[in-house]
This record gives structure tokens, C-alpha cells and sequence, in this order.
């Protein structure tokens, strides 16, 4: 069983340099959740200043549809924005930090320790309000600022986190410099440290055009959650030249060629990567949106759901 995490409406417009509305934000979702996706990131619970796209994530959570079926996720970096993230009715937080002190720094203006510590009270209270909590170690393949992440050091984090109740693990190329054989490695030896009952996952990037391959790779090495946004969006703000995730649709369509059923409708997903480059206003990296699904319309099988 794969679990697809749509991460569009937060990783995928946090870096966008126009703002857009309200209003257009509560349509991708609602389209994406009429797409089938069933785990979607809504937003980040951080200071305005800081994100400036993700300041009515609060409000957002107030107009986008609720269904048993679809659980909605928020990020947090300490416990003020837990606070909102329960205020707004998400059913799960997941916290995220960065593999090395430096890019920690930059990025929460805090230690790794220190990151680890507030990871754990957040878990602890996520228990105690009946939500479910992700870590997402960021940069874990790799840094922008210290080059190489020792792989001890990443198993040496998700250990940590599984002993202060993480429900699932996910490990993120922030900055897309992940080969196949690495992601392969680094997923076995992290299942191996925490256990099978944990659910580990992998959120990826194109930057340097691996990230389907990564994703097959870590689909291989026994990842069961992968996140990727919509139309390929997506960057780091505080992380240089970093480009967009790997793109749903693309990730969805790979899914279904190797009959890994996802309950997602590709056509209407590709139809939302459409619909978001013209609110965008730019051309979007996703492949699928350009060159259309296989088996084509007309052909007996136009949709892979």
C-alpha cells in the first residue's frame, strides 16, 4: 500500500513569489480532493513573516471540505504553531527540521537538539489530542551548506524520533541531490533501526532530474508514503536554487503503469496541474499536464484510476 501525500497547497506555493488569494487556494483543494487524493498538506502553522504565502493557512482550514475520508495535514515548528494547527481541526501535524546545524539554523534558528526536543513535546501532545505526528528530517540526503549528511547521523535522528512516538518517518531531499543507490541505502538502513510497524517515507525533489527515479527506488527499499506537489511546484525558501517536488500526476502515472492502484483520478489531476499553471501564471515542470496520460482518450483505457 503507497500512500500519496499531495503537499502542493503548503510546499507547493510556499516559495511562489505571488500571493495568491484565498479563495483560489481552498479551489486547489477542493479540486485535489475531488481527485481522490486522500492525505493532502494544507498549509504551514509559522510566523506570516517568514512564509508569507502560508499566513491564511488558518483561515484556509475553515473553507476546504471535510470528509471521513480525507486527512488533512499542517506544518508546525514549535508548539505555538501546534496550538494553531488543533485550533483549525487537521487531523495530523508534522514537524520538519533539517539534518544539519547549519541549514537548521537558517531555517528554524535552532539546533538540531534543540528541533528534536520541541519534536518531542509536539508528539507528546499530538497523543494526548488524538492526532496523529510526522517528522520530516530535511535535507537528509543532502545539504546546500555542508555537503554530505553522514547516513548514521539520519538513522541516529529517526531512532529519536520513533522513541518519542513519531507515527511516521519521512525523509526529504530538500534540495534534490539524491541518486537511487543512496535513497535505496539510506531507506533500508532506517526501516531496519526503527522497525517495520513505522511507516517511513520519502519526500522528493527535481531539482537535478532523479526525483521519479528516487521514488522508484525508495518504493523498492520499502517506503509507503511519498509526497509530491501538484504540477511539480514547489521549493525551500531558505534553501539555494532549490526547484520544485516531483509532481503528482507524473509520480501517480508511474503508479499506475506498474499496477500500483492509487484510488486517484489522473485525469482530473492532470486537469488541476492545468488549472493551477494558469492561476500561477507561469509554466509549471510537470511532464504529465503537457504530454497527457497512456493509454490516450479513445483507446478502450484513458483513465489509470
Amino acid at each position: 500500500m503507497v500512500t500519496v501525500c499531495e503537499v502542493g497547497p503548503r510546499d507547493g506555493l510556499q516559495n511562489e513569489p505571488t500571493l495568491l488569494p484565498l479563495e483560489v487556494k481552498a479551489e486547489l483543494v477542493r479540486r485535489l480532493v475531488d481527485a481522490g487524493l486522500r492525505r493532502i498538506e494544507v498549509g504551514s502553522f509559522v510566523h506570516p513573516k517568514a512564509v508569507p504565502q502560508m499566513a491564511d493557512t488558518d483561515r484556509l482550514c475553515e473553507r476546504i471540505p471535510r470528509s471521513p475520508q480525507v486527512t488533512y495535514a499542517g506544518l508546525v515548528l514549535n508548539e505555538k504553531g501546534f496550538d494553531r494547527a488543533v485550533l483549525a481541526g487537521v487531523q495530523q501535524v508534522n514537524f520538519a527540521f533539517a539534518a544539519t546545524e547549519t541549514f537548521n539554523q537558517r531555517n528554524q534558528r535552532a539546533s538540531t537538539q534543540e528541533s528534536l526536543d520541541a519534536f518531542q513535546q509536539i508528539a507528546r501532545r499530538a497523543r494526548e489530542a488524538g492526532m496523529r505526528c510526522a517528522l520530516t528530517i530535511g535535507a537528509a540526503f543532502g545539504c546546500p551548506f555542508e555537503g554530505e549528511v553522514p547516513e548514521e547521523r539520519i538513522v541516529g535522528f529517526a531512532v529519536r524520533a520513533a522513541e518519542a512516538g513519531a507515527d511516521e518517518i519521512v525523509l526529504a531531499d530538500t534540495i534534490g541531490v539524491a541518486v537511487p543507490s543512496q535513497v535505496s541505502r539510506l531507506l533500508r538502513h532506517v526501516r531496519e533501526a526503527v522497525g517495520n510497524s513505522l511507516p517511513v517515507g520519502v519526500h522528493l525533489h527535481n531539482t537535478r532530474n532523479t526525483g521519479y527515479a528516487n521514488a522508484y527506488a525508495a518504493l523498492e527499499a520499502g517506503a509507503t508514503i511519498v509526497d509530491a506537489a501538484v504540477g511539480g511546484t514547489g521549493g525551500c525558501p531558505f534553501a539555494p536554487r532549490a526547484t520544485g517536488n516531483i509532481a503528482t500526476e507524473d509520480l501517480v502515472y508511474m503508479l499506475h503503469r506498474m499496477g500500483i492502484q492509487t484510488g486517484i483520478d489522473l485525469d482530473r489531476l492532470i486537469e488541476t496541474a492545468q488549472w493551477l499553471e494558469a492561476q500561477i501564471g507561469r509554466t509549471l515542470p510537470g511532464q504529465l499536464m503537457k504530454a497527457g496520460g497512456f493509454p490516450p482518450p479513445g483507446t478502450g483505457l484513458s483513465r489509470a484510476g
